[in-house]
């Protein structure tokens, strides 16, 4: 790995081609390499987590694992920690020699630098929701990710959920910097990832966002327990009905040469390609089970 950070060294730089991983990524602390071979046999990609789920006293050992670790470099990506932080330049040189190609840098802003990775932008601060645009624009970043707790707190705020707690609809300013990071990405032709859910047991919750990230653009949704990996394969999963109508309004547009009326429904530009869409993702989701039962 390693490289000089040019288009020609980052995997899929410019384009949304470049990150084809989703839609359940699946969070699996670096330290913990006996859950490393489960979590990349379950979800559709790993994300090995140098960052916030490995305590400090633990940052070598996990550094050292992923290292030796050997997962599919095309299904794997790296959190590092963040940019400016002494542990952020010993996590890009324990993963210098490996095949390990894309990396998630946690708090990203315009600061952040130039790296020889595919890098996963994740906004999750006010500085790094507004320089989102710019960020997606980069040929370095394949994707954009937005985070909502650390980007409540670093507004000062106490909890990104109306309800006060893990549970419920997102605040205002949340849905916003959601929105804002999904925009930005799609504007640059790159991926968007939903937030993760913290509320472990809350699978209806898990549902509900993955079935809106799913209808509103989103690539993937990130999880941190593998009970939410099925949960979200299948939110992403276009139901039966919406495929068969989905095909037949293809099939009904080889008849006219514009606008007409299918079912009942006006068919313009617009629903030809959300049509498109759902047989895209049936077509990614054909092969993967959405039913599996999971475990740590």
């Amino acid at each position: 790995m390693g490289g000089s950070g040019t288009d020609d060294d980052v995997p899929g730089a410019g384009g949304p081609a470049g990150f084809a991983m989703g839609p359940a990524l699946l969070f699996c602390p670096g330290d913990r390499p006996e859950r490393f071979a489960k979590a990349a046999e379950r979800a559709d990609a790993v994300i090995l987590d140098l960052e916030d789920a490995v305590a400090p006293a633990h940052k070598d050992a996990a550094r050292h694992e992923v290292r030796a670790s050997t997962l599919d470099p095309e299904r794997t990506i790296v959190r590092v920690n963040a940019v400016g932080t002494p542990d952020h330049a010993a996590d890009l040189a324990a993963l210098a020699g490996t095949d390990y190609r894309y990396v998630m840098v946690p708090k990203a802003d315009a600061s952040l630098p130039e790296l020889p990775y595919a890098v996963v932008a994740l906004c999750e601060s006010a500085a790094g929701v507004l320089a989102a645009p710019e960020l997606a624009r980069r040929p370095g970043v394949v994707a954009l990710m937005w985070g909502a707790e650390d980007l409540v707190a670093s507004l000062g705020g106490t909890s990104s959920r109306r309800s006060g707690g893990q549970r419920g609809p997102y605040r205002d300013v949340a849905q916003h910097a959601r929105s804002a990071v999904l925009l930005a990405a799609a504007a640059a032709g790159k991926a968007a990832i939903d937030a993760v859910h913290l509320d472990i047991p809350d699978l209806d919750g898990v549902r509900d966002e993955a079935q809106d990230a799913a209808a509103v653009g989103f690539s993937a949704t990130a999880c941190i327990h593998p009970s939410h990996v099925p949960v979200i394969r299948t939110a992403y999963a276009p139901a039966p009905d919406a495929v068969a109508r989905a095909a037949a309004i293809l099939a009904a547009a080889q008849d006219h040469d514009g606008v007409f009326v299918h079912d009942g429904q006006m068919v313009d530009g617009p629903v030809l390609l959300h049509a498109r869409e759902v047989l895209d993702r049936q077509a990614t989701a054909g092969g993967r089970p959405t039913n599996q039962e999971v475990s740590t």
